[in-house]
């Protein structure tokens, strides 16, 4: 089994922003599947069930805010008695990778990002990321906050759906296979 956390802010509010292109991809990632989501109070999140080549994954977007993830990745992958290691993909923006970059690695510190210091506490630095590069030339104009809350232009929106969330879905899949490996992407 594999667990696919989206990090991301729950509701209306922060739906198309760039600090939400993880939930964007793993909501693209379910419809793809055919899944459905369902609230899980115990879990602090959504979750949707699909099979990928004959594995089961778990698709996840917390119900708590960004920088407060960790919780329900814990309860998750305590409840299903996962190793974060081998088990768990997180897919998170990055604002040092400039948009359209896509990087993937299986460890690591926070660099700054308090969602994925969260998950740090909680479930260890040992687990798969994807990380999608946000950065472009309006965030040297702005504070972090501001820009990550900020939403994507028609242009950004348009590559992410078109070819940026493609890409992570192919992934996302070769994850499910175990068959991931750390590398980057420019899209």
């Amino acid at each position: 089994m594999k667990l696919i956390f989206a990090q991301g802010n729950p509701g209306l509010r922060y739906a198309r922003t760039r600090h939400n292109t993880g939930i964007a991809i793993v909501e693209a990632f379910a419809a793809a599947h055919d899944a459905q989501w369902r609230t899980v109070d115990k879990f602090k999140a959504k979750i949707a069930e699909v099979i990928v080549d004959g594995t089961k994954a778990i698709l996840v977007q917390p119900l708590s805010f960004y920088n407060e993830t960790g919780l329900s990745a814990r309860l998750l992958s305590d409840y299903y008695k996962l190793d974060p290691a081998s088990d768990i993909l997180v897919i998170h923006d990055d604002l040092a990778l400039p948009f359209g970059t896509l990087r993937i690695r299986d460890k690591g510190s926070d660099a700054g990002n308090n969602g994925i210091k969260s998950l740090n506490a909680h479930i260890g630095e040992h687990y798969q990321r994807l990380r999608v590069g946000i950065w472009n030339e309006q965030r040297d104009l702005m504070d972090d906050a501001d820009f990550v809350l900020g939403v994507f232009s028609k242009e950004e929106h348009d590559k992410l759906i078109n070819d940026i969330t493609p890409k992570a879905i192919e992934l996302i899949e070769a994850f499910t296979n175990s068959a991931m490996e750390p590398t980057s992407h420019s899209l």
